[in-house]
């Protein structure tokens, strides 16, 4: 006759069965599998704030929550190489939020900066400026960029096509310079330069150019050159010229990428 409590099964040999721990056990895996995911919640979270802020008419902080977003983004796979909490689930909700955080969010920037521009021609439909829309190419490409290095394995010290967060942070960093010199909101930006860098970021994402990443295996200089030379001036071009700055880093890390990429791998 067996003896059942809460916790135990009594056999006839008399030696007790736990019943539970394997359950505990499986409940501390899955709550530290959902701490990188919680994270990157905080990454999807951002960007919805941030076209929130563009529908309020204030791109300033609709870029800084772009930063924010990224922050969420390196430490949600942070904390999943030290937990070594990687899963199916994590991998699709991190491409999931970049969609939005840095594929839509930057997109209603452009679209705010382009309707913002002196020059811009005045065509709507149902009311809508038209040619602003065209800023939205910016989460289509970066869409196809994200389905791209999702199926693509070699993509570990050198990208193929521009990360879409690179795309997104450079976008982000013109309304905050255009800001910090006075010129945000008198339609200094000119239609036809948002649609040039619209068109040039959307191809540079899903183009076949390399283009480095900051994984180090190591922190020494050798075998880390560019990615120094790049960390090291885009520090000294923030301290001196803050925001103004933002934009040349980046240009600065495409033209490092296309001449000097190779020397990272």
């Amino acid at each position: 006759m067996l003896h059942i409590n809460a916790f135990q099964i009594l056999r006839k040999d008399r030696k007790y069965i736990p019943i539970f721990a394997p359950s505990f056990k499986y409940d501390t895996m899955s709550i530290k599998q959902h701490i990188p995911n919680t994270i990157t919640c905080g990454n999807l979270v951002s960007g919805c704030v941030s076209i929130l802020f563009v529908s309020m008419d204030m791109p300033v902080k609709a870029a800084l929550m772009i930063f924010v977003a990224g922050l969420f983004d390196f430490l949600d796979g942070f904390a999943a190489r030290k937990l070594q909490a990687r899963s199916p689930i994590g991998a699709d909700l991190d491409s999931l939020s970049d969609a939005v955080s840095f594929g839509v969010a930057p997109g209603f920037i452009m679209y705010w900066l382009m309707s913002q521009a002196s020059s811009l021609p005045h065509v709507t439909v149902f009311g809508i400026l038209l040619l602003p829309c065209l800023a939205f190419l910016l989460p289509v490409f970066s869409a196809i960029r994200l389905a791209k290095f999702n199926i693509d394995d070699t993509q570990k010290t050198l990208f193929r096509g521009l990360p879409a967060p690179g795309m997104a942070i450079f976008i982000a960093s013109l309304p905050l310079a255009l800001s910090q010199v006075g010129h945000l909101y008198d339609g200094s930006m000119n239609y036809w330069a948002c649609l040039g860098i619209t068109i040039i970021f959307s191809f540079l994402m899903v183009s076949r150019t390399r283009f480095f990443s900051f994984k180090m295996k190591s922190a020494k200089w050798k075998g880390n050159e560019v990615r120094w030379v790049f960390l090291m001036a885009a520090v000294a071009g923030f301290t001196a010229f803050r925001f103004t700055a933002l934009p040349f880093i980046m240009v600065l890390y495409i033209l490092l990428s296309v001449f000097f990429a190779k020397k990272t791998e």
